[in-house]
């Protein structure tokens, strides 16, 4: 479960860093161009250990099909893009899609082991 967490934690970290590196204007703004390099180096460090436990094309998948869902939703969310009916229809069909590939996915055997230890240790 940690690693669904992390995966998903990372994938917002990476609408962060495309909504930061658009602001930069071309790396030419200090601020969001920080933003831009904490946020993509935490969810670069997040999608490689979500991948130590996950399938790499389920993770790279479901990150980079919910990191680009959010960031979307918040260009939407804050005028910066205009939002339409097919423009929500199609989101929720990226949203459905990785929850799928999340549902849907066996589990690992190290998904297993983790998820027995976590069953012992309640």
């Amino acid at each position: 479960m940690r690693f669904w967490i992390v995966l998903l934690a990372s994938s917002v970290l990476e609408a962060v860093w495309a909504t930061a590196l658009g602001e930069s204007h071309g790396l030419s703004r200090l601020v969001p161009s920080m933003v831009f390099v904490v946020a993509l180096t935490g969810s670069m460090l997040g999608l490689g250990y979500a991948m130590k436990g996950l399938p790499v094309s389920v993770s790279y998948a479901v990150w980079t099909g919910a990191g680009a869902a959010l960031t979307v939703t918040w260009a939407m969310a804050t005028g910066a893009e205009a939002a339409s009916l097919l423009k929500v229809l199609f989101l929720a069909g990226i949203v459905a899609c990785v929850v799928g590939l999340a549902v849907f996915t066996p589990a690992t055997p190290k998904q297993q082991a983790e998820s027995e230890t976590d069953a012992a240790q309640l």
